[in-house]
């Protein structure tokens, strides 16, 4: 059979003709397929040849695209990874090659970290600013060690009461040890220091200096009679006839029981506030004889017209300047009688009035003190009871003369 050129078809091959065409097409692009001689010039072999390499061309380009087509397959079916970012808490960077975050050290990188002269000291995760006197201790082994802040190349200007150290850094002045600029006690403080006096002083105008505290001068109730002003103390002291009871306060001293006095055998010791006196033992007087310690009587009828068939003596002392009105002694009859009636009265030693006579009863009286006195001094009051028996229609009186010392202060 003949048949056009063009069409003619590889029986070895047994191709459809569209594929037989694409071998062409790929033979021509494919120089493994052609002869070149050396000139350059292409030799096809016979159809046979050219069938048979053919087919081994065909197969070689089929491995190709199966192993190109694999290789596509595996490359496509793989995901594409994404870039992997870290990000560290603030205060930390990444380190990329210690895969991990690390500190970032603020002081180094900023320059004005830290205002007002104020040091930066670097932590973990960000950074303090304290004082130049500040230390730092942190935990070493157990023990607390001081953290050196990073050392500055600038020279500080402390404020007073600081100065610079080997580091550079404000520390306070001790200057109590440096100066001792007190007169009496001082105590160190941050950046300053502070003076005090012992007691009794107080700190002058230039508050490092003491003067003396005049406590006499603060108040008239320091001392009871008198303030005496000393260096740093005072001192309380009482007149002639007193002694000092605890710190402001004047006793009276009793002479007469301390024996002290100077009165004579046949005198009797009377101790009044602020001193004493002498009486005599026997103060009764003509026409009076003494009857008992303290009582005169008269006897004869004819030498006692006129006069207190009996007179008692007594003595009593008070303070000068007392409050008034006051209560100061009590007159009472010693005999009660039945149908009597009985009066009392002031019968001398009473010119200015300082005194008022008030009964209590029908057999006593209260002496009252109606104005103050001044001492020392001596008043002598006749206090006289009269007795009216009345039925028998008859009258008799006793006397009672009562000495009254003042001492000279009111206490």
């Amino acid at each position: 059979m003949v048949g056009h050129s063009g069409e003619r078809r590889n029986p070895e091959l047994n191709l459809p003709a569209h594929l037989e065409s694409i071998e062409i097409s790929l033979l021509l692009q494919t120089r493994s397929i052609c002869n070149k001689t050396q000139t350059g010039n292409v030799v096809w072999s016979t159809p046979g040849e050219r069938s048979a390499a053919l087919h081994r061309r065909l197969v070689d380009m089929l491995g190709i695209c199966v192993c190109l087509c694999a290789f596509l397959t595996h490359a496509l079916s793989q995901e594409v990874e994404e870039p992997i970012s870290y990000t560290c808490t603030e205060g930390y960077e990444y380190d990329s090659v210690r895969k991990q975050c690390r500190d970032l050290d603020e002081c180094t990188l900023l320059d004005d970290a830290c205002k007002g002269g104020m040091q930066c000291i670097n932590h973990f995760g960000g950074y303090l600013c304290l004082p130049k006197s500040a230390v730092i201790y942190i935990s070493k082994e157990g023990d607390q060690v001081p953290l050196r802040p990073p050392q500055t190349s600038h020279t500080v200007h402390c404020a007073a009461g600081f100065t610079a150290d080997e580091q550079n850094l404000c520390r306070d002045v001790n200057e109590c040890d440096v100066q001792s600029p007190c007169q009496h006690h001082c105590y160190n403080l941050i950046g300053s220091f502070l003076c005090q006096c012992e007691q009794g002083y107080e700190l002058a105008q230039d508050l490092v200096s003491c003067q003396d505290i005049d406590e006499c001068g603060f108040s008239s109730y320091m001392c009871q009679y008198q303030c005496i002003n000393s260096p740093g103390s005072y001192s309380c002291e009482c007149p002639e006839g007193y002694q000092l009871q605890g710190n402001r306060l004047c006793q009276d001293i009793n002479e007469c029981e301390m024996g002290t006095h100077n009165c004579q055998d046949h005198e009797m010791c009377w101790n009044y506030y602020g001193g004493f006196r002498c009486y005599p033992r026997n103060p009764c007087e003509a026409p009076y004889t003494k009857t008992s310690e303290n009582r005169c009587i008269c006897r004869s009828q004819a030498e006692c017209q006129g006069v207190p068939p009996s007179v008692v003596y007594k003595y009593m002392s008070i303070q000068a300047d007392r409050t008034v009105p006051a209560d100061i002694f009590q007159i009472q009859a010693t005999n009660i009688y039945a149908n009597t009636h009985n009066t009392f009265r002031i019968k001398a030693g009473n010119e200015a009035g300082e005194f008022f006579l008030r009964p209590s009863s029908n057999v006593s009286a209260m002496l009252v003190l109606t104005k103050p006195l001044t001492g020392p001094r001596e008043y002598v009051v006749d206090l006289e009871m009269i007795t009216h028996h009345l039925t028998m229609n008859y009258r008799s009186s006793s006397l009672l003369r009562l000495t009254i010392i003042v001492g000279p202060y009111a206490f």
